[in-house]
């Protein structure tokens, strides 16, 4: 039996916060040694490698594909059939450079994302980070457990006794003191995710329209332009997430990840990409073939679950449940795990799943004390649950340009990355990215403060919104070329983070302080509205 090996913490040179985020990366795939430094030369060396590597990128990209997701690409497909394909090949370059930039915070830092926002702009940023993330995340599990409801009741299984089960499982998972059987355990999982190819394959959605759903198109269906803009919102909202952030980067550093072998986590990303594009895609085009032409509406994921097996066949419908049920699952590992691991490392408390539950009691009281919170409130007779659901996807959707934010002037700073810092391309993408995301921001709070909200509407949000962050992008473009300078990358590889206590303050420009107030000013007033807004229709 091969025995794990930590590596004591040298507090004069490393960040690591936890001694058990130093040692043997021991994966559900494999295991490489602390202090490998073999050049992996042949295909079968690089294959064990990326074996052992295999993990972050796949939980987090399938976990995303949660009860959330299965509700919006639901809806997309049973709507507009799968015209709206096109919205998810626009959102994997979203994806991928979101992750690509956490990743490489977790392994070049060994600090958490939550930690690094706290130290590098101060008390109030990072206390909003982990209030916010804690809040979002505990509704976000909650339609983890409505999603488990929903797939049971289909199979024809009690509902009290299976939410307490899968709830058992999700703690569970974690409570095994190892790294490597919960990382076999969610990947298991994640696997499960494959059960809607069947459900596809039964469905058979045609071909030629799966193709054409790939040319942007603005489709007429219910509701009209406002309903199908928020609906393309919610796909964002689920598909591009605040939690997949903090996950991935302590994720990354509880697997003892190191920047020599980013090379192979970026490989784990793009497979965890194709895993979820797949399968949000499956979703979006069953729902299209199994209510073409019927002429209904959405109503919920169990909606969709009976118009499939009134399509397919009953075989159809309960492995869409499973597919449902498991994906529920995964998404409560990740989910609850971001929460537990923000605010170990924002409380320095001991945050890792090498350490068993008597040696980092408070990490995992957290994890399970949300998942038991989730599966009681989802218990309760009656719950507003779909008032919850609707205040996930607001609330994301108001918190995800905040996220963005930071994560992009934390791959900016030098003093954090140094030479791995982001390079122009990187910036660019990013900072419209962000553009996009706070224009969204505004027109979801917009939409549930004021529900009759029209196309027009919509479109004048847009257009001020654009224009707005055209003159901001042209200020930040002229002050960056006035200042800019050469990235020096040498000693790239062995570069590592020093002490938290050791870097000098950020810069803080006029224009970052007056970017910083007016979105710290824009998020408290919407989170402040949104749950006014929220609290009126929970009381009728």
């Amino acid at each position: 039996m091969t025995t794990d090996t930590t590596v004591s913490i040298d507090r004069r040179t490393s960040a690591v916060l936890d001694e058990q985020h130093v040692g043997d990366i021991r994966g559900a795939l494999g295991t490489i040694k602390a202090g490998d430094s073999a050049p992996r030369t042949g295909l079968s060396a690089k294959l064990k490698t990326l074996l052992a590597i295999v993990g972050p990128g796949l939980i987090v990209l399938v976990g995303d594909n949660d009860a959330g997701a299965f509700a919006t690409y639901g809806q997309a497909g049973q709507n507009y059939g799968p015209k709206l394909l096109w919205t998810l090949l626009l959102l994997v370059p979203v994806l991928y450079v979101n992750q690509e930039m956490v990743l490489r915070l977790g392994a070049v830092t060994g600090v958490g994302h939550a930690r690094l926002i706290l130290e590098r702009f101060g008390k109030f940023w990072g206390a909003f980070s982990v209030i916010d993330l804690f809040l979002l995340n505990a509704l976000t599990l909650v339609t983890e457990f409505i999603g488990i409801t929903m797939a049971t009741r289909y199979l024809g299984l009690p509902t009290v006794p299976s939410v307490v089960l899968a709830a058992a499982v999700i703690i569970g998972a974690a409570f095994t003191g190892s790294f490597r059987r919960f990382e076999r355990i969610a990947i298991f999982f994640c696997l499960g995710s494959l059960t809607l190819i069947p459900v596809y394959v039964f469905a058979h959605p045609a071909p030629a329209e799966m193709l054409g759903g790939l040319v942007p198109t603005m489709p007429a269906g219910p509701g009209g332009m406002a309903e199908l803009m928020l609906l393309i919102i919610a796909i964002v909202g689920t598909t591009v997430a605040p939690w997949q952030l903090f996950f991935q980067q302590s994720y990354v550093i509880d697997k003892r990840i190191t920047p020599r072998f980013m090379r192979y986590e970026k490989a784990d990303l793009w497979i965890g990409l194709v895993v979820v594009m797949i399968g949000a895609a499956a979703i979006m085009g069953i729902a299209s073939a199994a209510f073409a032409g019927a002429g209904t509406s959405f109503t919920d994921t169990a909606g969709v679950t009976d118009g499939i097996e009134a399509y397919a066949g009953r075989t159809a419908g309960a492995l869409f449940a499973v597919a449902l049920l498991d994906a529920s699952i995964v998404g409560a590992f990740a989910v609850s795990l971001s929460s537990a691991y923000a605010i170990g490392d924002v409380f320095g408390m001991k945050h890792s799943l090498h350490r068993g539950a008597r040696h980092a009691k408070g990490f995992y009281a957290v994890y399970a004390g949300l998942v038991a919170l989730s599966a009681t409130i989802v218990l309760i007779p009656g719950s507003p649950l779909g008032l919850l659901t609707t205040g996930v996807q607001t609330l994301a959707g108001v918190l995800l340009p905040s996220a963005t934010v930071f994560l992009l002037l934390l791959c900016n700073d030098k003093a954090v990355l140094g030479p791995w810092v982001n390079g122009r391309l990187t910036n660019l993408f990013t900072s419209v990215v962000v553009g996009v995301l706070v224009v969204l921001s505004v027109i979801l709070t917009a939409a549930v403060l004021f529900p009759d909200i029209s196309a027009d509407q919509i479109f004048l949000i847009m257009a001020v919104s654009g224009g707005i962050g055209v003159l901001t992008a042209g200020y930040a473009l002229l002050r960056r070329r006035r200042n800019a300078a050469p990235i020096d990358r040498t000693g790239r590889a062995e570069w590592r983070m020093p002490p938290l206590q050791y870097l000098p303050p950020p810069e803080m420009s006029t224009g970052r302080k007056i970017g910083l107030t007016a979105l710290r000013t824009y998020l408290l007033l919407a989170m402040a509205l949104v749950i006014v807004k929220l609290v009126q229709l929970a009381l009728g």
